[in-house]
């Protein structure tokens, strides 16, 4: 069956690894130059060319946003995670995790955690880009930031100006680079089970470096937003059981990550 997956130009650049690996595979790539060159304009660009021809064309969207029935179809395949995740904690840690982080950009990832544990005390915490600061197009943080409105199908909490003009954002990180969220995860901010609170750069960078020194694990720069947040949830509870849900590996993120250098380790405890 044909393949074509729209993907902004930053995009493609940021995370070439598993381009090459698409294309390999034998899909074609397409890039997307128009509007902020990123996730929101690359779904923008498929779902133009689906309306084109809806019945030749299979319209496939791996986050938890948009229109119905996606945000529901992805948190149903992404719950094996959560459903495997706490079940693995009561057998290997001896009970529930009193808390769980996740990164949120469309949302996948964090719903896929969370939603099997919505009905448990864990507390539960998404994680956002904050970019290099608060200010529109700075950062990625729709739900510490956002305002309601309705962006690509679905109502939701979306990074917009007083003119209800959708804005660019900015993230370290391609996979959290988006202007929505998925209508599930406003819900559960809404309702106050889930809180959502935002990481920088700089401290993502920070994190995920500390994580390859001390685990040796490369995380995905997604991922190294929820360590920030974790880290300091640690610090204040200590002895407290504490699940990270690692969204992926950072073999993707090398074009990014060597443009920041790495930064000088102490082997003094090693």
């Amino acid at each position: 069956m044909p393949c074509a997956v729209y993907m902004g130009a930053v995009d493609i650049e940021r995370q070439a690894p598993n381009v090459d690996r698409m294309r390999r595979l034998g899909a074609e790539v397409i890039a997307v130059e128009s509007g902020d060159k990123t996730l929101r304009a690359a779904i923008d660009e498929a779902l133009r060319k689906w309306v084109t021809d809806p019945a030749g064309i299979y319209y496939l969207l791996g986050s938890a946003v948009g229109a119905h029935p996606y945000p529901y179809l992805v948190r149903e395949l992404q719950s094996v995670i959560g459903r495997e995740s706490r079940e693995q904690m009561i057998q290997q840690a001896g009970g529930l995790p009193d808390v769980a982080f996740a990164c949120v950009g469309g949302g996948s990832n964090a719903i896929g955690l969370f939603y099997p544990m919505l009905g448990d005390d864990t507390e539960l915490i998404g994680v956002e880009a904050g970019g290099t600061g608060s200010g529109l197009g700075q950062n990625a943080a729709t739900l510490a930031t956002g305002t309601p409105g309705v962006l690509q199908g679905s109502y939701t909490m979306i990074l917009q100006d007083d003119d209800g003009q959708v804005q660019e954002t900015h993230s370290v990180s391609a996979g959290l680079d988006y202007s929505g969220v998925g209508p599930e995860h406003a819900m559960l901010q809404a309702t106050g089970r889930v809180k959502y609170v935002a990481a920088g750069d700089d401290e993502a960078l920070a994190a995920l470096e500390e994580l390859c020194e001390t685990e040796g694990i490369l995380t995905a720069l997604e991922t190294a937003h929820a360590y920030v947040a974790a880290r300091e949830w640690a610090k204040e509870n200590p002895g407290k059981r504490l699940l990270i849900g690692n969204s992926g590996r950072g073999d993707k993120d090398m074009p990014t990550l060597t443009k920041y250098p790495v930064r000088a380790r102490s082997h003094e405890s090693a």
